[in-house]
């Protein structure tokens, strides 16, 4: 910033040179937003001072702007205004929706995502508002959002201030920026830019020979979208599948909902999935807009079993063909059918359809997008830099699957905003304050690191608020790390006290990192609290073992959470993940009771922590909705405290588990429960305790005529021994078959029909012959005395 205050994209009211600079309030708000409407883009004014001074000071500009009172959404928690209001914290709902101005009041409520979240609603000649509390000490005043920061055993003087200070930063230096005190009444920065009108784009184009209807691509708004449409006709054709990647705001879902109605007309059976059926709103509209064009719309389909909709409406819910949350098909008059399923119900129906499409895949792990490629035809249509900020990460880590795909692959991109003008100021700046386009160095930098050529070192949160490049780098691998990163984490990464950051770097460049939390050390009143089913925020594995599997002391040892670890996608495979966890076992070791870590647990997944030393203490019972997947929580001790906890903790998993399996897991992965089990570090010993009369129910099982269904409690006890057994106890050798055999029939009781199915054995009968053979050889290894005496009776 200059030190005049006025900085690029903005000039000093008190030069006497600049005589055209606003000098109130109200000519800024009109010269603002006649700037914006001359140059189609955006313009940022910001209001800071008193609360009450800055609502009033909002209304002022907004009329003299000539905003109509229709097309405001303001963002508070206060009420009683003449505009649309949502909560902060409701500022999701902004998403897809355009507006001529929104007001965000920052003094309650506010969050990195609550801007994210609603600066793209803004159209084109339009106005963000933010109000906020005197920039100078913004960085230093405490509010709710600071509170979620605060985690137990830390208060909210621990919490720092570091990523206003970045906000404010931004906002006195980035062009199209404006800053009003309402406190003085004096404009300190016009943000006015000087710009032009822009060069008219290039409109949508109908192919010469469309194999969609013309109405589809007349629906189109730019000629990105008409291309994108273009090359989604490849959905008609198995064997396809088409990326659209694109910035918030470019009608990339608009275009896959064309597509879709467009499918569906021509009797094509469409599954369309999204992290929630909301996000999918867009898609669905277009979709249905469409059919009703073409005179194709037979109807829409309520889901008579979701109840959610708690805002009923009669006249609403009259209209077959909305398309709300609680519509999830429309059908068109040829058969076909635009209908959404979640991500875990989609992935195994994806080969029944005819077409798949898969609208903010980035916000879906990538095992779950390629269970997608299973279907005749797919579309992944994906945000590269929104508010979610995991965009690069899908370009990233779903690159290898789709190269290992037998699916011609094709990839659109699509640049031009729909709403406003290219190179908007309020966009760029929103990716600069919010970090939504970080990412890792470029992989000629790193391509040679190795664990022997990096260095371990930590960023501080001093360090990566000083220097943007770090912070690019360190952030943009956390961003890799996950499906699923928003604007928040980057103030958590910043200012959160619990929240610390490990990283190797190789000549100077990160090439791995690790963001770990700090848990536990909790005192005797928040631990009987949590105990009691008070929620303690932060201590996500101390609360799992405390308030789920009631253990009272859970909480009082200290651990270190790996909340994420990343390896740059150019040197993956070469053990710097495990150097780095090496390493911070070693840092974290004398002042920590134990390593912890929690994810959707996949068998590649339990492998890479088992090799670090990590042991499984517990399998959620129910599946994440956009995964599908079962969480793990593993444990690593560093410490006789951690120890004890992870030692008590794995034999009551080894006692329940088996019960667990044949309820509320009885569907879960076989290949995820066998590395489960095997990951437990439990004493398999005191499952093989069964009694003669078991014992020779098994044998005559394994080596006779006996049957498994007459006493099942001594097979799944076996079978949990032998799937828990280390190497200083006997062990068993069956194949992976033998071994989800026994997973699916023995502890999740799976009918033998639906087993012999799923596990390839031609009838029943055979799949109880090969179970019996099975267990002969844990009967060789675990059978005593009465085991061999059985045995040698039956070989008479």
């Amino acid at each position: 910033m200059d030190a005049d205050g006025g900085g690029p994209g903005g000039t000093d009211p008190t030069d006497p040179a600049n005589s055209t600079t606003p000098a109130t309030l109200a000519d800024l708000a009109a010269a603002l937003r006649t700037e914006a409407e001359r140059t189609n883009g955006r313009r940022l004014l910001t209001i800071h001072g008193d609360r009450d001074a800055c609502l009033d000071a909002a209304y002022t500009a907004l009329d003299a702007a000539g905003v109509d009172d229709d097309g405001v959404t303001l963002l508070t928690t206060r009420e009683g205004f003449r505009y649309d209001r949502l909560r902060p914290k409701h500022a999701d709902q902004l998403l897809g929706t355009t507006r001529d101005a929104v007001v965000c009041d920052a003094f309650a409520e506010f969050s990195p995502n609550a801007v994210g979240q609603s600066v793209g609603a803004v159209d084109g000649g339009g106005l963000y508002v933010l109000l906020a509390p005197p920039l100078d000490g913004w960085p230093d005043r405490r509010d709710d959002f600071d509170e979620s920061l605060a985690v137990p055993p830390f208060g909210v003087d621990d919490v720092t201030g570091r990523f206003r200070t970045r906000v404010v930063d931004t906002l006195r230096s980035h062009p199209g920026v404006a800053v009003y005190d309402a406190a003085r009444e004096s404009v300190e920065r016009d943000g006015l830019t000087g710009a032009g009108a822009p060069p008219p784009e290039p409109g949508p184009r109908v192919p010469d020979d469309p194999a969609f209807p013309a109405a589809a691509y007349e629906a189109c708004l730019t000629r990105d979208q008409s291309r994108a449409l273009r090359e989604l006709e490849r959905l008609r054709s198995p064997g396809e599948a088409v990326v659209v990647e694109a910035d918030r705001g470019r009608g990339k879902s608009s275009a896959a909902g064309l597509a879709a109605g467009a499918l569906a007309a021509a009797g094509r059976d469409v599954l369309v999935t999204a992290p929630s059926f909301d996000g999918a709103a867009a898609l669905f509209e277009r979709a249905r807009a469409l059919l009703a064009d073409l005179g194709a719309l037979a109807g829409g389909g309520a889901d008579p079993d979701d109840e959610s909709d708690s805002d009923a409406d009669p006249a609403r819910d009259a209209d077959p063909n909305r398309t709300d949350r609680t519509d999830r098909t429309l059908t068109a008059t040829g058969g076909g059918r635009v209908r959404f399923e979640r991500p875990a119900d989609a992935a195994p129906a994806a080969a029944d359809a005819d077409a798949v499409v898969v609208d903010e895949a980035a916000a879906l792990p990538v095992h779950v997008l390629g269970s997608f490629l299973d279907a005749p035809a797919a579309a992944f249509v994906t945000t590269v830099h929104g508010y979610e900020g995991a965009g690069r990460g899908f370009s990233v880590r779903f690159r290898d699957r789709l190269a290992d795909a037998d699916a011609g692959v094709t990839e659109v991109r699509l640049d031009d905003p729909i709403r406003y003008a290219r190179d908007d100021p309020v966009e760029s700046w929103a990716f600069r304050a919010l970090l939504l386009d970080a990412r890792p160095p470029v992989a000629a930098a790193v391509d040679e690191a190795t664990p022997g050529t990096v260095d371990y070192r930590a960023l501080g949160a001093d360090d990566l608020a000083a220097d943007e490049h770090l912070l690019r780098e360190a952030f943009g691998l956390l961003v890799l790390a996950h499906y699923r990163t928003e604007p928040n984490d980057l103030a958590r990464l910043l200012d959160a006290p619990n929240l610390s950051v490990r990283a190797l770097s190789h000549r100077g460049r990160v090439v791995s990192v690790a963001l770990l939390a700090r848990e536990g050390g909790l005192d005797a009143d928040t631990r009987a609290g949590m105990y009691r089913g008070e929620r303690v925020r932060g201590n996500m594995v101390p609360d799992v073992l405390t308030s789920q599997l009631r253990d009272p002391e859970a909480g009082e040892p200290v651990g270190y959470r790996v909340m994420r670890i990343a390896t740059h996608h150019a040197v993956r495979s070469r053990g710097l993940g495990s150097r780095l966890l090496s390493a911070v076992a070693d840092e974290f070791g004398a002042d920590a009771d134990y390593l912890s870590t929690g994810f959707g647990a996949t068998p590649e997944l339990l492998g890479f922590w088992v090799d670090n030393g990590f042991r499984t203490v517990h399998l959620s019972t129910t599946r994440n909705g956009a995964s599908g997947e079962h969480s793990a929580v593993m444990l690593r001790p560093t410490g006789d405290a951690g120890r004890a906890l992870a030692d008590r903790t794995a034999a009551r998993f080894r006692d329940r588990v088996g019960a667990v399996l044949s309820d509320a897991l009885h569907d879960a992965d076989p290949d995820v429960v066998r590395a489960t089990l095997r990951a437990c570090e439990a004493d398999p010993t005191p499952l093989v305790d069964c009694s003669d009369y078991e014992w020779r129910v098994v044998v005559g099982a394994a080596y006779g005529t006996g049957l498994y269904d007459a006493a099942p409690r001594p097979f799944r006890r076996l079978a949990l021994a032998y799937l828990l057994g280390t190497e200083s106890e006997p062990t068993a050798d069956l194949d992976p078959r033998e071994e989800r055999l026994l997973v699916e029939k023995v502890l999740q009781g799976r009918p033998w029909e639906a087993v012999a199915a799923d596990l390839g054995y031609h009838s029943p009968g055979e799949c109880m012959r090969a179970l019996g053979a099975a267990y002969r050889p844990l009967v060789d290894a675990y059978g005593g005395s009465v085991a061999r005496e059985e045995r040698a009776r039956l070989d008479d």
